[in-house]
Order: structure tokens, then C-alpha cells, then sequence
């Protein structure tokens, strides 16, 4: 079980059954399993074109995101790789000596991340016509790799985390930080000299490439005065520091040059979030039940807990899953993550008009929020005690904490954006 609490929280035979779909879509999100389809016999085989491994002088990665680790390890196993560089949460402590490890920021972009975009540039100078440079991208990339473009770190941080904060969605933040970067939206990939292809595990809504990442191995089909309608929607145009407002302007005025609109390199995502809910959706079949699911489910967490639960009929042996990535405005001061503050907001809604019901959520990468914990678990009959109070101050963490439900799994290595449920027995 990837749920490392999962048997004091099975307390019941709906809340076991509950944990067991959740587990099977963490298991899910795993990438060895997925790079095992696509890697064979010395091959690399994607639609529309094998890359035979052999004729190469040199088999190189340069993986980034939360999943870099573990995937660089996968294809390790899978095939000749000669080395390479992976940039990893500063949470990852493995070690490997085929490959130089950098720990990075993550959400926000530390000097760790400067140091991380210019390896990675570095590295790639350093190849010949005769290597073949595989990119590994997954969630986390656009923080742990960063190289500000007219504005500094303490800048860029500022501005991520007002983002971060509004409510934006992960395309939003993504369009804004591609128009502050020298090596995002498709820049990155500028610096090549030997023939690549990037392997991209999706966290975005929609699979978007030219957001996953923020695009860097893309290319990039937002601008400049894009960037700018976003900071204006969510009313952070005096909030930014001076620099960014500036940069971002004088990129709308064409005095700062647009993103690549073109792509360089080929681009293949291996995994999904669907992924996910598929192996969510045979697991509760093998348990007895219907099954509804609704993926790539966005926005804020209120109104998510609202139209996840009308979509839930309530009858026995019925399970509804979703999966995608919700988004939290945050006003208070508590402790609390959005897999936790979506929970809250399925329970109130669904408390009133049903008995026997299990909501839970995680997220597949193991960290909710600003929390330790993968997401949380709730049944009708827990109590509901001041959760307006818990809400209002986006402290749902410790509702947990006091009532019961947290969720661990720890960091897993991986990232498919978030999974839950609503099942009845």
C-alpha cells in the first residue's frame, strides 16, 4: 500500500474500500510502468517515429520535476544511459553516482533553481552531434529550474507566490512566469546540439504542453499581453514588484522578445491523470461498484465540492471519482492544502443528504499544500464541528489533525495532479 496509514484508517469496510481506489490510482501515477511501453529492446518507440538508442555515442537525460528521480531510474533500468542531470525537490535525498543531482525550490524558486537552469545549460553545451539528449519533464519543473529575465529571484519569488495565493489556475501562473524567464516557454531547448526529445508526465488541466512545465521543452502559444490581462484579472498589477509590471509591459509595447511560437524538439506525454482514474475505476469495479467519473475537474475548491457532490446520486454501491487540480483563494492564516479544503467542502454539502458516505482526495505526488500529508479522508457521522471557522482561515489541516482523516503517503516520487472519490456502500 502506497498510503502509509492506510490500516488505521480503514476503520470500516467503506472507508478500506475507499483507500483501496485512492491506492490504486497513486499506484497509477508511477512512471516506470509507463516508460516500460514505450522503451524496448535498445528502442525508443513513440508515435510516428523510433529512435534506436544504439546508434548513439552517448545516451544523456536531463530530468526535472517532481517525478525526475524516479523516472531517470526507470529508464536506467530500461536501457543504456550514460549519465546526465536531474533537478529534484529539495525533499528527494536519494543519491546516484551516474547522475548529478541538484535539490531545488519548490513552489517557490530558491538560488538552488538559478543553479539548476544554468547546469542544465551547461550540460547541454557539452553535447555532440553524436549524443541523443532525452528530456524527462514532470510536475514541479517551472520552480525548480529558474532563470528570471529582466527581474531578480527575490522578484520572480514575490510574484510566484501572489500567484500561487489568488486563485490563478496552473495555466495562468504558467503564462506569467513563461514572460519572466530566459529558459521557459521553448527558450531552454534554443541551447541543443544534438538530437533530444522530451518524455513529459502531464500535472496541467487539459494536458497543455506549452504549459506543463511552463513549456520548457515547447514551445510557447501565450504573450506578453497575456501575461498582462492575467495579472490585471486577479488585480495584481500594483501588488507585483515594480520590475516584473515593467518587464511584462515593455514586452507588450515588442521591446522584449516573444517566446518561441514553434517547436524544436519533439515533445510525447507518456502519462496522464486519466491514467490514474482508469486503474481508479477497475479497482472499484472489482469491489462491486457503479462507477461515474469526472475528470479534468478545475477551479475553486467551493465550487468543485459543490458540483462533485450533485453529481453523486447516493444510491448503494455507487462510486463517483475525479481527477485533475483544484484551486484555493487564500485569505487566512491556518495550515491546509486543496485535496483537505475540497474534502471539507464535499462533506458540507453532502452531510445534509446522505448517511454512509467516504469522500477523500490526494494528491499523487504525496504534499498537499503547505502540509506533510498526501489529502484526507472523511465519512458522514464525523464530525463537522466549526468547520466554516476551519474554511474561512483555509485551515483545514488541523480539522484533520483534531477529527481524524490526514492522509500520508509521503513524497512519492511522481505527479499526475490530484485524485478522489465519493463512494457509498
Amino acid at each position: 500500500m502506497l498510503t502509509r496509514n492506510f490500516q488505521p484508517l480503514s476503520a470500516n469496510s467503506a472507508k478500506n474500500d475507499a483507500l483501496s481506489i485512492l491506492d490504486a490510482g497513486l499506484g497509477a501515477a508511477n512512471p516506470k510502468q509507463h516508460l516500460e511501453k514505450i522503451v524496448r529492446n535498445g528502442k525508443l518507440i513513440l508515435p510516428g517515429m523510433k529512435i534506436d538508442l544504439k546508434r548513439y555515442e552517448r545516451v544523456l537525460v536531463v530530468a526535472v520535476g517532481k517525478a525526475a528521480y524516479s523516472m531517470a531510474s526507470a529508464m536506467d533500468l530500461l536501457t543504456r544511459i550514460d549519465g546526465g542531470i536531474l533537478v529534484v525537490p529539495s525533499d528527494i535525498k536519494t543519491m546516484d553516482k551516474k547522475f548529478k543531482i541538484i535539490r531545488a525550490g519548490h513552489p517557490i524558486p530558491n538560488k538552488n533553481s538559478l543553479v539548476a537552469a544554468k547546469k542544465i545549460l551547461e550540460f547541454l553545451d557539452t553535447t555532440t552531434s553524436g549524443d541523443l539528449v532525452i528530456f524527462l519533464i514532470s510536475g514541479g519543473s517551472s520552480s525548480l529550474v529558474c532563470m528570471p529575465d529582466g527581474i531578480t529571484l527575490g522578484q520572480k519569488q514575490a510574484t510566484t507566490s501572489l500567484l500561487l495565493k489568488c486563485g490563478a489556475s496552473i495555466h495562468e501562473i504558467n503564462c506569467v512566469r513563461k514572460h519572466l524567464s530566459k529558459i521557459k516557454g521553448g527558450k531552454m531547448v534554443e541551447h541543443i546540439r544534438s538530437d533530444s526529445v522530451s518524455l513529459v508526465m502531464s500535472d496541467v488541466v487539459g494536458d497543455d504542453l506549452s504549459s506543463i512545465a511552463s513549456g520548457m521543452t515547447y514551445y510557447d502559444n501565450t504573450t506578453f499581453a497575456g501575461a498582462k490581462k492575467i495579472l490585471q484579472k486577479y488585480r495584481l498589477e500594483k501588488l507585483v514588484p515594480k520590475n516584473v509590471w515593467h518587464h511584462i509591459d515593455l514586452g507588450v509595447k515588442g521591446k522584449v522578445k516573444e517566446t518561441p511560437k514553434k517547436q524544436k524538439i519533439k515533445n510525447h506525454i507518456i502519462a496522464t491523470n486519466k491514467d490514474c482514474l482508469n486503474a481508479m475505476k477497475l479497482r472499484a469495479k472489482a469491489l462491486g461498484y457503479s462507477t461515474k467519473i469526472l475528470d479534468c475537474v478545475s477551479g475553486d475548491v467551493k465550487d468543485l465540492g459543490s458540483k462533485i457532490s450533485k453529481t453523486f446520486s447516493g444510491n448503494k454501491k455507487s462510486c463517483v471519482i475525479f481527477g485533475g487540480e483544484s484551486t484555493v483563494v487564500v485569505t487566512g492564516k491556518g495550515k491546509g492544502g486543496r485535496n483537505q479544503e475540497l474534502v471539507l467542502h464535499c462533506a458540507t454539502n453532502l452531510s445534509k443528504k446522505n448517511d454512509d458516505v467516504v469522500i477523500g482526495s490526494v494528491g499523487t505526488d504525496g504534499i498537499d499544500g503547505t502540509t506533510n500529508c498526501a489529502g484526507a479522508i472523511w465519512q458522514s457521522g464525523q464530525n463537522l464541528d466549526k468547520i466554516k471557522q476551519y474554511l474561512d482561515n483555509n485551515n483545514s489541516y488541523n480539522f484533520f489533525k483534531k477529527y481524524g482523516g490526514l492522509v500520508f503517503t509521503g513524497p512519492t516520487g511522481t505527479n499526475l495532479m490530484d485524485v478522489g472519490l465519493v463512494l457509498r456502500k
